[in-house]
């Protein structure tokens, strides 16, 4: 799976008449896995697999529609909370998939930032699976219900999960610049109302890393007088511009986040089967909205410093082993992680139980459900509040 951000106009692509001297990407020392791949471990991965998805299947089919129909009648923000609530339940069990039983280490650095507000994150793309490592920077700060991502369009093609991103407000892009701008500008300014809590996750390079696509990108860099970087792409600039445009009065603060791994990077099955990675690195840098430029060249450049500035950063990890100023966030509570645990798969086990050997009305509201689930996720529909008055989505900063 791949989370990404809108494309911008400009590619990387050049037409090759000048032989130019670059130094290269990266030089990623892939060693062995962690863990072996055992029977056992794939079993339990498949196990995991299963669980994840009967769980999300069930919180849908019986509580979406309550959430995202019935209570979205009166209340638009109070549709999300709930939403989101539920949501954050299921999600919070990747973290705990991944910390306590997969045990692999999380070790977070430069800036402790608080727990509440409104943000725009913007990440490096080393893997498929960095934006799954979000999830416990989020659980941390209490925000896990409220991340968002804009996700490639075909994402929203999988079974089961294809319902989850558009109730979560998931925002789908083509990577093309002129059929995104409406799309994302449109959704964004839904997200206004200073009463939902957002943590909104963005991927300016708009892919992962590979050294193929960094040689692209540094052959781009030199034909434009950009930064030449090894471990990072170039940031594709329009989307993150759009985003600050349409947020930049509602949010409180910019996360520019660095990931790195230690001492392979993993796959998303990696972390199914629980053999990789051993460390995840996470460096959060907090920036004022206000410290931000507001033209859009200047917003242009200013990201493109702020990648280079990633460059340096991971050039340093990789010859140190780790970023600065270590030890910004604790460990998870075994304890929350698992009553969270327990409390879902205790209730997807009572309504799997319902669906199967009770009343046949249970099953008939399961196919209910399963249709509205398909057809609102295949028409894009969110609907409006419809009794009381249209709640205000503008931002009313408190003194």
């Amino acid at each position: 799976m791949d989370c990404t951000s809108s494309t911008s106009s400009q590619g990387h692509h050049v037409n090759g008449k000048k032989s130019i001297d670059l130094p290269g990407p990266a030089i990623v020392k892939n060693g062995p896995r962690h863990r072996p791949l055992t029977l056992m471990r794939q079993c339990r991965g498949v196990l995991c697999l299963v669980i994840m998805l009967l769980t999300a299947f069930m919180m849908m089919v019986y509580l979406s529609p309550i959430t995202t129909f019935l209570v979205r009648l009166f209340s638009v923000h109070y549709s999300r909370k709930s939403t989101c609530f539920l949501f954050g339940m299921w999600l919070a069990m990747w973290p705990f998939l991944f910390e306590k039983v997969n045990k692999t280490r999380f070790v977070f650095s430069g800036e402790s930032v608080p727990p509440k507000g409104r943000v725009l994150l913007f990440a490096n793309h080393r893997t498929e699976v960095d934006w799954m490592y979000l999830w416990d920077f989020a659980l941390r700060k209490g925000r896990l219900q409220c991340i968002k991502y804009m996700l490639k369009k075909s994402l929203m093609k999988l079974p089961v999960f294809n319902w989850s991103f558009h109730l979560i407000e998931f925002i789908p892009v083509e990577r093309k610049w002129e059929i995104d701008e409406t799309i994302i500008r449109r959704r964004l300014s839904e997200f206004k109302n200073p009463r939902d809590p957002l943590w909104l996750a963005v991927f300016p390079e708009g892919t992962d890393y590979t050294e193929k696509k960094c040689i692209r990108s540094q052959e781009y860099a030199v034909e434009h007088g950009l930064p030449i970087l090894k471990n990072v792409l170039l940031p594709k600039t329009k989307g993150f511009n759009c985003c600050l445009q349409e947020l930049r009065s509602s949010i409180d603060a910019v996360y520019d986040i660095t990931i790195a791994y230690k001492h392979r990077l993993p796959t998303f099955l990696d972390n199914v089967y629980g053999i990789d990675p051993s460390e995840v690195h996470i460096h959060i840098n907090s920036i004022q909205v206000s410290d931000i430029p507001t033209s859009e060249d200047e917003v242009a450049s200013w990201l493109t410093e702020r990648f280079r500035l990633k460059d340096e950063l991971l050039s340093n990890f990789s010859t140190l082993g780790h970023f600065p100023n270590e030890g910004t966030e604790g460990d998870l509570s075994t304890l929350k992680c698992l009553a969270n645990f327990t409390a879902v798969v205790g209730a997807t086990g009572i309504l799997t139980y319902l669906t199967l050997f009770s009343s046949v009305w249970f099953k008939v509201f399961v196919a209910f459900s399963c249709t509205f689930l398909t057809v609102a996720t295949c028409y894009s529909i969110h609907l409006p509040q419809l009794i009381g008055s249209p709640e205000v989505s503008t931002r009313g900063k408190e003194a």
